[in-house]
């Protein structure tokens, strides 16, 4: 069996690649165990090193990475090389701190001596998705790695080249023969993955359908997970906005990868006072996004990633404006090659129809109108996704109060939701649990160890 590798803009086939069989992942997974074992007996400082050299290969090759981001997924070129270079930043934000997130903490316990200690779990299984193909690995093996575990990707099947090229890229890097390894392998594999016995964790960012799977195959072995799953975020302007900054900023929010991201800005909470205006100023910038070759830099916009997304995202809105929404811009299903859709402004979506209700991944922004605050807060958490939320006012005071009753894993005020490697990043309801980067990120994949010991006693 092979797995195809597809250019979304063109449907060209790119590159064929016959799976691993049942004796390479064997000698993966031993090979893994080895290097592991060895690696975890290096001090934080001297596995650090390896990740400087990691984002240096990054650096180097941004160029060939970023082409290649584009070709199996599609997003434009500019953003790829974006996304490598973020990746090469979190690689070195971990080199730079990560003796100090995993550095022993000593507690007060009358005359013994006690600490907590952060020893690596083993090797971590990574089931990671294709709209972020390198930065949703690296944000979680920088960390593991300077944790002192070992990593196995499976990456989804439709960016094999670029799984390999992640593994090249910590090859070139001098990484361990072993420690950090692609298996190209069906998804009927994956369940045996977990429940194998050299397996210690298991990390998926992908669909909530996927991540209760999952969920289901690592509690059955007892095994430690990290969830990060779908999104519906919430954008909410309220009347005292900055209406002007917040419509700029919302076409980011919303089209960035192409509409592709959990975290993408997908509701659009307006209070009614500044609703026409944010709807006007938003459309015009909606409008004026450039949507074409992905690997011309001037491109906004390039198609989705497979073609059954991009049905997916037209019925949705078809369902959409038959329950009423009214469409702004855009809504049409384009003739033609390759899987683009037209950004899309729906208005005046309201619960109970599918731009509200469920996720949207792809370029479809919903407008809600709502008469006040209050109102927008319990919209915003009228969902079952609990990623991002981003708020907007100008009152900062008041901003505080209301994040602190968001139901979301982060919320950004006058911003839009991003990661940073600074700061913890993952979700609560159905868009999973467990947190990345930051120091509760690497804390993940670790055995938060008690070690007491007692007074010296006199000898006899």
């Amino acid at each position: 069996m092979t797995i195809v590798s597809t250019n979304p803009a063109t449907g060209e086939e790119l590159s064929r690649h016959t799976l691993h069989s049942d004796t390479d992942v064997e000698a993966v997974l031993d090979a893994a165990v080895r290097a592991q074992a060895d690696w975890r007996r290096r001090t934080v400082t001297e596995r650090t090193p390896l990740l400087r050299a990691v984002a240096r290969v990054l650096r180097e090759g941004r160029d060939e990475y970023a082409a290649l981001i584009t070709a199996e997924m599609g997003k434009p070129v500019a953003e790829a090389l974006g996304e490598i270079d973020k990746c090469a930043w979190t690689c070195e934000h971990y080199a730079d701190h990560a003796a100090s997130y995993l550095a022993d903490c000593p507690v007060a316990s009358d005359a013994a001596e006690s600490a907590v200690v952060y020893d690596p779990l083993g090797v971590v299984l990574a089931i990671m998705p294709w709209n972020y193909p390198f930065w949703q690995f690296f944000r979680f093996a920088a960390p593991a790695l300077a944790a002192g575990n070992a990593t196995l990707l499976k990456h989804a099947n439709n960016v094999p080249q670029c799984a390999l090229a992640v593994e090249d890229v910590l090859r070139k890097a001098g990484a361990p023969e072993g420690l950090c390894r692609t298996l190209l392998i069906g998804v009927d594999r994956i369940a045996g993955l977990i429940a194998d016995s050299r397996v210690a964790a298991v990390t998926l960012t992908g669909s909530t359908q996927v991540g209760a799977i999952v969920a289901a195959q690592a509690a059955a072995q007892l095994k430690k997970q990290v969830l990060e799953l779908g999104g519906s975020d919430p954008f909410i302007v309220l009347a005292d906005a900055d209406v002007a900054q917040a419509a700029a900023t919302a076409v980011k929010a919303r089209f960035v990868n192409n509409g592709q991201s959990c975290v993408n800005a997908k509701r659009f909470i307006v209070e009614e006072a500044v609703a026409d205006e944010f709807a006007q100023l938003f459309t015009a910038h909606v409008a004026a996004l450039t949507v074409g070759d992905p690997t011309d830099p001037a491109t906004d916009l390039g198609p989705l990633a497979r073609p059954d997304l991009r049905a997916t995202l037209h019925d949705q809105v078809t369902r959409s404006v038959a329950a009423g929404a009214k469409v702004l811009l855009g809504g049409d299903l384009p003739d033609g090659t390759g899987a683009f859709y037209p950004p899309t402004v729906l208005d005046h979506v309201i619960p109970g129809t599918a731009a509200f209700d469920e996720e949207t991944f792809g370029p479809l922004a919903a407008l809600i109108r709502v008469p006040d605050a209050e109102t927008a807060l319990t919209l915003a958490n009228q969902t079952e996704y609990g990623l991002g939320a981003a708020l907007w006012t100008r009152d900062v005071d008041r901003a505080r109060d209301l994040s602190r009753r968001l139901d979301a894993g982060a919320v950004f005020v006058n911003g839009m939701v991003a990661s940073d490697p600074r700061l913890p990043f993952g979700g609560i309801k159905k868009s999973g649990y467990g947190r990345e980067l930051g120091a509760e990120g690497i804390r993940e994949f670790v055995n938060t160890k008690t070690v007491w010991i007692g007074p010296k006693t006199e000898a006899a």
